[in-house]
């Protein structure tokens, strides 16, 4: 389908701008590069190899994973330094160590001194040792040991004292920017932050430990402020794509956004002055539920409708004031909605159709599973 327009694809379709994408990547690199930090780019939101070699300007080094299927997926596909952020799953210590050993690079991440003690007692083959980051909360409030709790610098003196165990870095999520709105709280966030995480290297320093600090999330990344180029990395994600929720949030404009699901008009519902589209909440999820005026998306182009409802299969869309104009919607017409959450659109999809100014290029393929 190369050279074809976006309407030549049944319907419901992910499509991906990857002109928008490559803007958008190469204005993080240019961040990073003025902060004189490292970008480790995360790869959650869209999986891919494309994706990957654009975020990482082709130099497939230095990624993040979030599960341990992308993990292996890059692996095979010639990526290395390769860091699994999620909090050491117990049942996965084997698939963890054999990536430790066939990578140059592979590291993992705790949060508890029995993830560690579960490291300790699986030693790598000879020659190899394990590189831990620790996970520190400074102020997120999911995974990770609390910055000004005692435990937080015991576990880390205890995973630099471990035989066989490598303390690489602090790693931290400043998932606490997605409820800002504005850049003015987006930055004060992210000061915070990153004020925290230095005051915990500092702590580290002090007791003699030596490593890396990383710092992520999409707003706090796309508005940095000076005090991150004191940190050694920053890990954001979801900048590839952006989504309605990041331009609510300050991150981006709602133009920055390169991806949208392709829907056809099916039905035509006067009695209830309403739309049926043929997607529904697996072609676009349920995420963004009361958070939008427009509904679970944005209808580019059509500011005076939502997307009000869904069932698997079929979406209703209806006007947010007066009546339909149905001449204005023939059946077959094609709507585009833009995701409040394109990591978890991106998920529904088993292919996305990448093109340049409406023109298809080819397929992205993503890994899928854990």
């Amino acid at each position: 389908m190369e050279g074809e327009p976006l309407s030549a694809l049944c319907t419901p379709a992910l499509v991906v701008d990857v002109d928008k994408v490559k803007t958008n990547a190469q204005r993080m690199i240019e961040r990073c590069r003025k902060l004189g930090v490292q970008l480790r780019p995360h790869m959650k939101t869209h999986k891919t190899l494309e994706g990957a070699d654009i975020m990482t300007a082709g130099s497939r080094r230095c990624i993040v994973v979030s599960t341990l299927a992308e993990a292996s997926f890059y692996a095979d596909h010639g990526f290395d330094d390769i860091l699994y952020a999620y909090s050491l799953p117990f049942d996965k210590v084997e698939r963890c160590a054999a990536l430790s050993e066939r990578l140059d690079l592979f590291q993992v991440l705790l949060d508890h001194p029995a993830a560690l003690e579960l490291l300790r007692k699986r030693p790598l083959s000879a020659g190899r040792h394990w590189h831990v980051w620790l996970k520190v909360d400074c102020g997120n409030g999911r995974a990770g040991v609390l910055h000004s709790e005692p435990a937080a610098l015991s576990l880390a003196q205890a995973i630099a004292g471990a035989e066989g165990v490598e303390l690489t870095g602090v790693y931290v999520h400043c998932g606490n920017t997605y409820t800002c709105k504005g850049v003015e709280q987006i930055q004060a966030v992210s000061r915070e932050a990153t004020s925290f995480t230095l005051q915990f290297m500092d702590k580290l320093k002090a007791v003699g430990i030596s490593c890396k600090s990383s710092i992520g999330s999409t707003p706090s990344c796309s508005h940095p402020v000076p005090e991150m180029a004191e940190l050694d990395e920053l890990h954001p994600g979801n900048y590839i794509f952006y989504d309605v929720q990041q331009s609510l949030i300050g991150s981006c404009r709602l133009d920055d956004v390169a991806v949208r699901i392709l829907t056809r008009v099916i039905g035509h519902c006067p009695h209830r002055d309403q739309l049926l589209v043929d997607c529904g909440w697996s072609g676009i999820s349920l995420d963004g539920a009361g958070k939008l005026p427009t509904g679970y998306a944005v209808i580019e182009g059509h500011p005076e409708l939502r997307l009000a409802s869904m069932t698997q299969e079929h979406g209703r869309v209806e006007p947010l004031s007066g009546p339909l104009d149905y001449s204005q919607f023939p059946l077959g017409c094609l709507l585009a909605l833009i995701p409040h959450h394109s990591c978890a659109t991106a998920m529904m999809h088993p292919v996305y159709h990448v093109h340049s100014e409406g023109r298809l290029l080819g397929k992205w393929t993503p890994t899928r599973g854990w």
